[in-house]
């Protein structure tokens, strides 16, 4: 049932904003464990979540942080926010735009971040809100630091799909992809980039 009810609240959020939340459904097991395996979690001390959404990434996150990493996530939809405190009441769950990541990340306490994982929706970012985005993510990040987000194979071709990828090497100092998660709807692959 709360499947269910979950999958409603994507379609929900969805169709009242699709160019803020941009998954038409959670993210799956699959896509969750590419997403986390490339990141030095043992030297992980600082972690920040961007666009949590329902928090399908939120818990394999938590599984493997080190004790005593700081941990920090930032979600600008308030209803998947008050979720998000539901689910997880013992973390820092920040309201706002990744755009602001330093100011709210100082704001919670921490230093650079040892790793950022996202899940924005890039290819429904114009352009301009892709560098900012990517700017705060950058600034926010530790030198050595890892980030990584996901797309949408079918995304990777369209105009902002591309731009966000050629966008990359211009804030990381390295970038990779990884192999494609089939079970996730719709099929998706992570960047995995290092500042």
């Amino acid at each position: 049932m709360r499947s269910v009810s979950t999958l409603a609240r994507f379609w929900r959020e969805f169709l009242a904003a699709p160019g803020t939340t941009g998954a038409v459904a959670p993210s799956s097991a699959a896509l969750a464990r590419r997403m986390v395996e490339w990141i030095d979690w043992p030297r992980a001390g600082t972690v920040i979540e961007c666009g949590p959404g329902n928090g399908a990434f939120t818990g394999e996150i938590l599984s493997r942080l080190r004790p005593g990493a700081a941990f920090l996530a930032v979600e600008l939809n308030p209803r998947f926010v008050q979720d998000l405190r539901r689910q997880f009441p013992q973390t820092e769950i920040a309201e706002g735009s990744i755009r602001d990541l330093p100011t709210l990340a100082a704001r919670a306490g921490l230093g650079p971040a040892d790793a950022v994982l996202s899940s924005l929706p890039w290819a429904a970012f114009p352009a301009p809100l892709q560098r900012e985005c990517l700017g705060a993510i950058g600034a926010s990040l530790a030198p050595g630091g890892q980030f990584v987000t996901f797309a949408y194979n079918i995304g990777r071709w369209t105009a902002k799909g591309r731009r966000f990828r050629d966008l990359l090497p211009h804030y990381f100092a390295a970038v990779e992809e990884s192999p494609t998660a089939w079970l996730n709807l719709p099929p998706a692959f992570v960047y995995r980039c290092r500042r």
